[in-house]
């Protein structure tokens, strides 16, 4: 294929220099961010200075008599409770101010891969994944506003408390309790790092797992009713739940490789604050230091190993968000394949002349779907592309949306190479009725409407009765209001053909694209379908792809493809005189006809 969507086997290690990309995002609010980090070093300063007030008052207590309550020192102890109450409050204020960073990088980095997964081309699309792409980009944006949250509120102010703790204990003390505790950290920040890089692949595998349930749920749900037809609820059950079962043996894997590294991250700690007291209880009894020196080396401790703890579950969890969103960033770094030229222009439709011009293409390198094409549709005329299944007819549609770009040769529109205009300029001067017109879970009015949003009500109103829809809304009791159900399940294949007509005549375009609009709908619905389409194509240059021959015998000229080359074309009359490709198939459709209706009638 053209492009491939990403493969959901292709894990690599995270990319660490995600986080340098996010850096953008925290700079559009640089006031914000300065403020917060403000704010952060007032709660830390706060949080570290409570042990030393403690101490203080532990040492006035010390020196008392015990009956001494008249002695209570009100300053010390007016200023822990401001201390701590100053932590907490300038930590909500730090939350508070960074919200809004955090909440506008998910919108921006959701909204840029949305835009880019626009972009793509059709191929992409063809052969993408929806359940697990969903899940994908629904965690790449937690994950985004995790690591903004967490790499500037957890790992700097961790780093900045050890450094203070570590900076007092080295005045106040010993060398030693600098030491033990620099051990300490250090034994546990390479712990941490060793066994989460050992977990990520669990993480990677529980993904793997939940995308591909989430997939197979989502694929089984939209072909619901082909599951009911050949009544294989219980075979999609247990493809299921094998899925299921795949993730719930990841996630125990991740859950008990969790409880190792908690186990011995707490046997790291518990040694460390062992240790450290063991230390103060000797200077203690030595007269080398004061009781509410223990005091404060023990409040220390607990203080700074409850962020250190907190520092491996944010490490373990960054891990995580990097895996979670190197995916999503991977959509962003997928190359577009269609793009816009650099000086490209808008089109000038005027009329809407097409002409194709030695035209090759193929999906796959070696397998060409059209060879050499030529041909020409006059502004306002209609040309009616007709062949066997394969022959390439739905191809020519799909080449002059530009959804691929041409192997050789060129598409011009009133003179102008589409390569050489605007994608968008392009797209807007051409409608499309297809085969299987999928509409929006939403109301008729909406799918009408969408063909060009911001349309009066008394526009929609007239695409509605020039497409011939208005009997049939006005029977339905919530008329244009009604919704039509998931891809349109609601509504019958020619009223959904008929909301496709009344959408693109509300978007007006001087180029009609028809792709077998008509070939699935029985004689009823066909001759409803051809008379809204007879009023979509008056002084419109139309481009007619045809099943059914009846349909396109009117057409100024009918192209006839095989195998990707043009055999014949000319006038319905001319070409059955000529008695070549296209005088058998009108003959076969004549007698599959006849004798259909002879059937009936037997």
């Amino acid at each position: 294929m053209r492009a491939s969507s990403i493969d959901e086997h292709d894990e690599g290690r995270p990319d660490w220099r995600i986080i340098r990309s996010l850096l953008p995002y925290l700079m559009e609010y640089r006031g914000r961010v300065a403020l917060a980090l403000l704010f952060l070093v007032g709660a830390k300063l706060a949080n570290v200075a409570v042990p030393v007030v403690l101490k203080f008052i532990v040492d006035h207590f010390e020196d008392r008599p015990v009956d001494a309550v008249v002695a209570v020192p009100l300053a010390l102890l007016a200023g822990y409770g401001l201390l701590r109450f100053s932590a907490v409050f300038f930590g909500e204020l730090r939350d508070a101010v960074f919200a809004r960073v955090a909440e506008r990088a998910m919108r921006r980095v959701s909204l840029e891969v949305f835009r880019h997964l626009h972009r793509l081309e059709l191929a992409f699309h063809l052969s993408r994944r929806t359940g697990a792409l969903a899940r994908d980009i629904e965690r790449g944006t937690n994950g985004i506003s995790f690591l903004l949250r967490f790499l500037v509120f957890n790992i700097v102010p961790t780093l900045l408390e050890i450094a203070l703790v570590a900076g007092i204990l080295l005045v106040a003390f010993s060398p030693v309790f600098v030491l033990t505790v620099a051990g300490a950290v250090f034994c546990y920040v390479l712990f941490s790092v060793v066994v989460t890089e050992w977990r990520t692949r669990f993480v990677r595998e529980a993904n793997m797992a939940d995308n591909r349930s989430n997939t197979r749920a989502v694929d089984s749900l939209l072909n619901y009713e082909t599951v009911k037809y050949f009544g294989n609820e219980t075979y999609e059950a247990e493809r299921y739940d094998r899925d299921l079962a795949d993730w719930e043996a990841a996630r125990m894997k991740n859950r008990l490789s969790l409880a190792a590294l908690n186990s011995g991250q707490a046997l790291i700690v518990a040694g460390a604050v062992t240790v450290m007291m063991f230390l103060a209880a000797r200077e203690v009894a030595a007269g080398a230091m004061t009781l509410g020196d223990l005091v404060m080396i023990n409040a220390y401790m607990i203080q700074l190993f409850i962020p250190l703890n907190f520092l491996g579950f944010v490490y373990r969890e960054i891990r995580q968000a990097l895996v979670n969103i190197e995916r999503m960033f991977g959509l962003l770094q997928q190359p577009a394949r269609v793009l816009d030229a650099p000086d490209a222009c808008p089109l000038r439709p005027d009329g809407g002349s097409i002409r194709f011009e030695n035209v090759s293409f193929g999906y796959q390198p070696g397998r060409r779907i059209l060879d050499n094409v030529s041909f020409e549709v006059p502004a306002g005329g209609k040309l009616a592309i007709v062949g066997p299944s394969g022959a390439g007819k739905s191809t020519i549609a799909r080449l002059l949306f530009r959804f691929y770009d041409v192997d050789s040769g060129r598409i011009l529109v009133n003179g102008q190479d589409i390569r050489q205009v605007s994608q968008e300029s392009l797209r807007a001067s051409i409608g499309v009725v297809p085969q299987d017109t999928v509409l929006f879970n939403d109301s008729i009015a909406y799918n009408i409407a969408y063909g060009r949003p911001g349309a009066s009500t008394e526009e929609l109103a007239d695409a509605v009765r020039r497409a011939h829809l208005d009997d049939f809304v006005a029977r339905l009791p919530q008329g244009l209001e009604t919704r039509v159900g998931e891809r349109g399940l609601k509504v019958s294949g020619g009223e959904k053909q008929r909301i496709a007509i009344a959408r693109l005549l509300l978007k007006d375009p001087p180029i009609l694209v028809l792709d077998e609009a008509t070939s699935s709908l029985d004689s009823a619905a066909e001759r409803a379908v051809l008379d809204a389409l007879d009023e979509a194509s008056r002084r419109r240059t139309t481009l007619a792809i045809a099943h059914r021959l009846s349909t396109v015998r009117d057409a100024d000229t009918i192209l006839v493809l095989e195998h990707g080359c043009v055999v014949e074309q000319g006038r319905h009359e001319t070409l059955l005189k000529r008695g070549g490709v296209y005088a058998k198939l009108w003959e076969h459709q004549q007698y599959v006809r006849e004798s259909g209706s002879a059937s009936v009638h037997a």
